[in-house]
């Protein structure tokens, strides 16, 4: 580590004509008198949501016993390469979304709070889990927070019995009565993190115009290089090269949309033809957000309520929604298994890829904390009790990881959700339905 008299402050920027580019942690932000001091656990702390749709197939989805984690079943074995720093937990629920819906499903992940009925715009529901630590973890950083879908078009008018399609058209909500839409284009996000002014089209018109991101910041990015050690050379030069990866992907998208000859009204350019392409580039975008500390809070709409998308490159050719309604068809809940496997796979590359990305004298994974689940437990059923729940961290979050934690009656997911919150420094009494913190998710040593 290189010991210099002056750091560079955690919050330095690199200005271009058309946007703003924020720097990963380097060595050279840790003051001179501190530097020796300095752990994994000095860097920020970070809180991710990830919403899946429609429940799971308990049986493939829930792990033997309690306690220690053993052999992962199949829809989480692609989690074994984080398996110790994961945490199942069984049997949490959310009463406050009955009567059982897909609207209220989705309402009621990051709320836990009822959503009045009505088909017109006096909605009215809940300040989410996200936003509350927003409004304090994000108060440094240049957004709040950080809104994502994998669905394109939002829904409109009355979506199911009788609820307005505001709550399933968002998962996060920064007032009872101000719902926050998410975006699903990936262009669209590298201009929230990376551009600067005017209006969507101009900053999209702007960023068309040049060749690279980057290429405005070329001087300062030298004169940069040129003030710091060799590690933190190495970390800026990887930094950009992932920058200029995902605007390859997106150039590559773009252009393999403009020249698809089949009409396409409703996908705009820029989109990966591929499920996987797009969620992949969205979870690039995060590491991105989180490595140049843009961000602190993430929430993640993977796929909506209702929706029929159909998953052929994994076997299943029928409309995802149609077939969660399975009436315990064996054939039918397999292929809910498939696409539950399908998420979880995805999910698994992304917190692996933090586990790969150096910050400080640890990764961005030992600072990160992410809840994965569902506000649904059986499609079959509408009902949101036994909800699919996962939360995974790193070493710095104080997270035991490796566990299955199995309640022997329903428990609020409040009670997570609250939990969560303290260990990001939000101090709250209470949070929905909550009735006590999760004990067990954390060492009680740690932090």
């Amino acid at each position: 580590m290189i010991i210099t008299k002056k750091a560079l402050s955690r919050r330095t920027f690199l200005k271009g004509a058309q946007a703003t580019l924020a720097l990963p942690l380097l060595d050279a932000m840790i003051p001179a008198m501190t530097a020796l001091a300095q752990t994994p656990a000095r860097a920020v702390r970070r809180l991710g949501y990830l919403f899946v749709p429609m429940g799971c197939d308990h049986d493939r989805w829930t792990p033997e016993g309690r306690g220690a984690l053993g052999q992962l079943t199949q829809c989480l074995s692609p989690l074994e390469p984080v398996k110790e720093q994961l945490t199942v937990i069984t049997n949490m629920e959310l009463q406050n979304s009955y009567p059982g819906t897909h609207d209220t499903s989705n309402s009621g992940f990051l709320s836990a709070a009822f959503a009045k009925h009505t088909e017109s715009s006096d909605y009215f529901l809940g300040t989410t889990a996200d936003q509350i630590a927003a409004q304090q973890i994000g108060q440094d950083t240049p957004l709040r927070s950080l809104e994502l879908a994998m669905d394109l078009n939002p829904l409109a008018g009355v979506c199911n019995n009788g609820y307005a399609c505001v709550y399933q058209n968002n998962l996060s909500w920064s007032s009872p009565t101000t719902p926050l839409p998410s975006e699903a284009h990936p262009r669209m996000v590298f201009e929230r993190l990376f551009g600067e002014g005017g209006t969507p089209s101009e900053r999209r018109k702007a960023l068309r115009g040049r060749a690279s991101l980057l290429d405005s910041f070329s001087a300062d990015i030298a004169r940069l290089k040129g003030t710091v050690g060799s590690g933190d050379k190495a970390r800026v030069d990887g930094y950009l090269d992932s920058i200029r990866e995902i605007e390859r992907q997106i150039e590559r998208a773009e252009a393999g949309a403009s020249k698809n000859p089949m009409p396409d009204l409703e996908r705009p350019v820029g989109v990966p033809e591929m499920f996987a392409d797009h969620a992949r580039l969205l979870y690039d975008l995060q590491v991105l957000a989180f490595q140049g500390d843009i961000t602190r809070v993430v929430s993640f709409q993977f796929t909506r309520e209702l929706n029929n998308r159909t998953y052929p490159e994994i076997g299943v050719p029928d409309p995802h929604h149609p077939t969660s309604h399975h009436g315990n068809d064996p054939e039918k809940v397999l292929k809910i298994a498939k696409i539950n496997t399908f998420h979880v796979s995805l999910f698994s590359e992304f917190l692996q890829k933090l586990k790969a990305t150096e910050e400080g004298d640890g990764t961005l994974f030992d600072n990160t904390v992410y809840l994965y689940g569902s506000g649904m437990g059986n499609p079959s059923l509408h009902d949101h009790v036994n909800l699919p729940i996962l939360v995974t961290g790193g070493k710095a979050t104080g997270i035991r990881g490796g566990q299955h934690i199995r309640y022997d009656e329903g428990t609020p997911l409040a009670n997570l959700h609250l939990t969560l919150l303290d260990r990001v420094g939000v101090k709250l009494d209470q949070f929905g339905d909550s009735n006590a913190s999760v004990e067990k998710l954390f060492d009680p040593v740690a932090l």
